[in-house]
């Protein structure tokens, strides 16, 4: 689950940012208009179902125009946006083929190819539009990856934006990232660290909020996990993710009725939420 509107921005939000307008206008007249459809409405494969015309008007359009780049690479994003990421990956290749040396290219590539799960091509994606320029969003990409990867140059490549001195959001980011880092390690204390530097810089980043309070949930340190959630849950009220771990965190607790109350909660605002879902089913809820 993704903020993408807000006072700040996470490090998530900054991956659509990269996309082309075109893309994102669409996106934005699809989803608003599907939240009033039913749950089932919002399944992949209605996604993709409701997609299709406009891809197939995009495809006729490069039939027409096939050595526009432009229109190829919403084409791309457009195909990544309903899973059909082979095929947005054989459009990206193609691009990056004709203009290798295309900073904006490479780093959509990479965007696609992280969506895709092939962090190989991912890395070598954003580490060649780093050789050519080295951005912050790139820097922060590669950084991501390297997090979860447990690779230390997850810190070099966050040092390096700090040095930047962009000021606070990408200051955020950085700690986000470097927490990340270290959570994965389960080095609870050096995360934890980072998280709320990360908060210190960007009061509302809800990220760093749900995973400073799973380093504590992953210690079963249950009662200062939920702690953080409740107060995660007034920083945004409508964040399910913070609902769901007040949930699970009353369900260690051995509060059931509690446990219950918010896992219901976090379905109300996610209807897509499986994993409340079970554990209601666990609790023996209906």
């Amino acid at each position: 689950m993704t903020l993408l509107l807000g006072n700040s921005l996470n490090w998530k939000t900054l991956k659509l940012m990269g996309k082309p307008l075109f893309f994102v206008f669409v996106c934005f007249i699809f989803f608003s208009c599907n939240n009033i459809d039913s749950n089932a409405d919002k399944k992949d494969d209605s996604v993709k179902a409701a997609m299709m015309p406009v891809i197939e008007s995009m495809q006729k359009q490069l039939e027409q125009y096939p050595d526009s780049a432009g229109l190829r690479l919403q084409y791309a994003f457009m195909l990544d946006s309903v899973k059909m990421y082979k095929e947005a990956l054989a459009q990206m290749n193609s691009l990056v083929k004709s203009d290798s040396a295309n900073y904006g290219l490479l780093f959509a590539q990479g965007q696609i190819a992280e969506d895709a799960r092939d962090t190989l091509l991912a890395l070598k994606s954003y580490g060649g539009a780093a050789r050519l320029y080295e951005s912050p969003d790139v820097l922060l990409a590669l950084a991501n990856l390297y997090a979860e990867m447990k690779n230390d140059r997850a810190i070099l490549f966050c040092s390096r934006v700090k040095m930047l001195g962009l000021g606070r959001e990408y200051d955020a980011h950085a700690a986000f990232i470097t927490g990340i880092y270290y959570a994965r390690l389960h080095k609870g204390d050096e995360a934890v660290k980072y998280f709320d530097e990360c908060i210190a810089n960007s009061y509302t980043y809800i990220e760093a909020y749900i995973e400073k309070g799973l380093v504590y949930f992953d210690a079963k340190q249950y009662q200062k996990a939920l702690d953080v959630f409740q107060f995660a849950s007034t920083i945004n009220n409508l964040y399910a993710d913070a609902y769901y771990y007040q949930g699970r965190c009353y369900e260690m607790l051995n509060k059931k009725d509690s446990a219950i109350l918010r896992l219901k909660q976090s379905l109300q605002l996610d209807p897509l939420l499986d994993e409340a879902r079970e554990h209601l089913k666990t609790l023996g809820a209906k």
